[in-house]
């Protein structure tokens, strides 16, 4: 990938070139964002510019044979880490004998198709929707070995190391003295989308740079260079919240989304009228999806409700992003509930979230939702 595939974040492009131009490279940097607006992307750029063999005004010349190789997820000077365990592919292998390794053809294949793919949408391509997953020890040791051979083609060595966070203590303590004192030439490029989440020990030994949200505009541009045109494109530029891998999700699973929509439309609505019982059904629906990503994502898409709820009662819709389809439920439900409910109840989804990823029960974990959405919605 060029830095030209990518629209927007010309101030970071040139910040990346200008380390590598003036051969003042970090060996790590931390590119965290909110999910899905470009950090994997811009890091493919900038392996691809430093390992090209004519770049010419400010980005890799896109044509040389490393720069083809690059562009096929094939160079072997780039090594790829992301989170795995046992699942629906990996047969009777015990997750601890697992690593990157096992799942580099699915995750090269999903790269292709969409650098801008969402934590679920890796999950799913793995045959993880059910399980939680991790960056173990036999990563950090087999990292360990490939890091210590020679580049193969005498430049850089990159590693894309997604999702730090999940990095297990162990795994770290392996790591960290490889990440604090790496071989030459080598650049870890980590890729998070919580950062307060990762190990204090890796954070600190990384020069840290944000991607913020990318305007209307850009999603618009970059839904375009994707195929996706139109009144649609409009509208979801204009609620993605300035992440273009969100715009390309709703509209690739618009089903979904309106499920998500109904559930938290339908559980509100039962809350107003005092039906728990309606209210318990719904949040058992939830609780009962296969996939802890998807009860994840619903959590992520109830906070959003929740926003243009708090932004309709303040007489702030111009900022609230309303679909057209939706436009007419939110106002209603804005006018009805309590004008502290959406304070009080974002930081239960973000808890709701943080315990699904820590494999409490989730009927319990929705029961529990519920409830204080009763106790707070009126």
């Amino acid at each position: 990938m060029r830095f030209a595939d990518i629209i927007g974040y010309e101030d970071l492009k040139k910040a990346l070139v200008g380390m590598a131009d003036a051969s003042r490279v970090p060996h790590a940097l931390l590119l965290y964002e909110n999910e899905g607006c470009g950090a994997v992307p811009l890091a493919l750029a900038f392996s691809q510019y430093l390992a090209c063999e004519h770049p010419i005004n400010g980005d890799s010349c896109g044509v040389c044979p490393s720069c083809n190789r690059m562009q096929k997820l094939i160079h072997p000077d780039l090594h790829f880490v992301f989170p795995v365990n046992a699942g629906s592919k990996s047969g009777k292998t015990a997750a601890k004998d697992l690593s990157s390794a096992f799942y580099m053809e699915d995750f090269r294949g999903l790269l292709r198709s969409n650098p801008w793919f969402m934590e679920a949408q890796l999950s799913e391509t793995l045959g993880l929707e059910t399980k939680t997953w991790d960056i173990n020890v036999l990563e950090a040791r087999e990292l360990s070995r490939e890091l210590s051979l020679s580049a193969v083609e005498n430049g850089w060595k990159t590693v894309l190391f997604y999702l730090p966070e999940t990095l297990n203590v162990a795994a770290a303590n392996k790591l960290l003295k490889l990440v604090e004192e790496p071989p030459e030439k080598t650049l870890f490029l980590f890729v998070t989308h919580q950062p307060s989440k990762v190990l204090q020990t890796i954070f600190s030994r990384c020069q840290s740079l944000r991607l913020p949200p990318q305007s209307p505009q850009e999603i618009v541009r970059g839904l375009s260079s994707r195929g996706y045109e139109g009144p649609e494109a409009e509208e979801q530029a204009r609620l993605c919240g300035g992440s273009l891998g969100v715009a390309l999700q709703s509209l690739q699973s618009d089903d979904r989304a309106e499920q998500y929509f109904d559930w938290m439309a339908g559980l509100l609505q039962a809350l107003l009228k005092k039906d728990l019982l309606a209210a318990l059904a719904i949040g058992d629906e939830i609780s009962a999806l296969g996939s802890r990503e998807k009860q994840k994502a619903f959590c992520i898409f109830a906070s959003e409700v929740l926003r243009k709820i708090f932004l309709l009662q303040r007489g702030q819709e111009s900022l609230a992003g309303l679909s057209t389809s939706r436009a007419a439920a939110l106002r209603e439900l804005a006018g009805k509930v309590s004008r502290q409910f959406a304070v009080k109840m974002l930081p239960v989804l973000d808890k709701t979230a943080y315990y699904i990823d820590r494999n409490v029960n989730q009927k319990i974990l929705f029961t529990d939702l519920v409830d204080r959405m009763s106790l707070y919605i009126i």
